[in-house]
């Protein structure tokens, strides 16, 4: 029998949401984010350390007796948001999301383990921009060596084991200083892209790659959700704190009528971005028509986060096209989201697909 999905936050989700956001608080304050975004160490590995050693976080899906949280895909959704608000350079969401996945589906436990603990960072060598079900690239398996080239690998940079999918139909697990890995010129600088070569690179089968990639590119799918639920509400309620405060002609410009409704319609959208996240991370946590709740969220969200990041911009006037004004990450972060995992067109007609709707 189909149960209704629960939207509202609990207690304990809260409670994990004001842990985390203090966290950040502390580690990645926006000069902070800028400053690392010019540098040639783009992740922040001391606030990924504190999430996922200090508070256990990488392991939020991974079962306790694999040496996890036991927490399920609800919790991770509080944690994408916080992260989405403060545009955090760690690879949170590459590895303990869509590796993490990837490995359940596998059975590898070893690996599993590494991950949740956050002693290791893994990364699923599949392009960023690839939806659920979409197609991807793979490598060539010859004599137990790996060769071939993967380009737009999210958070390759930072990872010590990358999960590799090759022509043989496997899932290989193979370690960072096998291959060479070459940053790509990314939009979002916070969240950098690479290629990933490999020359004989000897790999460790995990298990059959396509259903691994599909569980793991659809929980990242659906949990950007919650990231993008992020940017967007951090960029709308920022603006309406600096409209309040900035003054013409000796008044609030918030008080403007065509102020008010612009920021109006933006609260609708994103209010309604959170019941869609919410609603997917529900599914996902519980099975229960998660391809459709995912295809939902992604069809809608990132037309909300692009919309608020630009509103950010546009009504934070001169001071927000300046490099040192943070609204520069979140537009590009929300641009880069636009296009992670799947176009919101691509979900558009996955949806129509899997509820039966035809194409016009």
């Amino acid at each position: 029998m189909s149960t209704q999905p629960d939207l509202l936050y609990s207690e304990e989700e809260e409670a994990l949401r004001a842990a985390v956001r203090d966290l950040l608080a502390d580690h990645c304050d926006a000069p902070g984010v800028i400053a690392r975004t010019e540098s040639d160490t783009p992740h922040d590995l001391a606030a990924w350390k504190a999430l996922a050693d200090g508070m256990g976080l990488a392991g939020l899906l991974v079962p306790e007796a694999k040496g996890g949280q036991g927490a399920t895909h609800r919790e991770v959704a509080v944690v994408l948001e916080e992260l989405g608000r403060a545009v955090a350079p760690v690879p949170y969401l590459t590895s303990a999301v869509v590796a993490t996945e990837a490995l359940l589906a596998c059975e590898a436990d070893e690996l599993l383990a590494e991950l949740a603990s956050g002693r290791r960072i893994g990364a699923l060598a599949v392009a960023l921009n690839v939806a659920p079900g979409g197609a991807y690239k793979v490598v060539r398996h010859e004599g137990r060596a790996l060769h071939g080239e993967l380009t737009a690998v999210a958070d390759a940079a930072a990872a010590d084991v990358l999960l590799i999918p090759a022509d043989d139909g496997g899932l290989y697990a193979v370690e960072a200083s096998a291959v060479t890995v070459t940053p790509q010129v990314s939009f979002d600088l916070t969240r950098p892209l690479a290629t990933v070569t490999l020359d004989g690179a000897p790999g460790r089968l995990l298990g059959d790659a396509e259903p691994a990639v599909h569980r793991a590119l659809r929980a990242g799918a659906g949990l950007l959700a919650s990231e993008q639920l992020g940017v967007a509400d951090w960029t709308l309620t920022e603006t309406v704190r600096y409209l309040k405060e900035r003054k013409q002609f000796n008044r609030p410009v918030g008080g403007f009528q065509a102020l008010k409704h612009r920021l109006a319609q933006l609260w609708l959208e994103v209010v309604n971005l959170r019941a869609a996240a919410r609603n997917a991370a529900d599914a996902l946590a519980t099975g229960e028509d998660a391809d459709v709740a995912v295809a939902v969220a992604q069809a809608y969200a990132a037309s909300v986060a692009v919309h608020a990041a630009e509103e950010a911009l546009q009504l934070h006037a001169g001071i927000g096209m300046t490099w040192e004004h943070p609204i520069h990450l979140y537009l590009k972060r929300a641009k880069s989201d636009s296009i992670a995992y799947g176009t919101a067109g691509t979900h558009r007609a996955r949806l129509a697909e899997l509820v039966g709707l035809q194409a016009p």
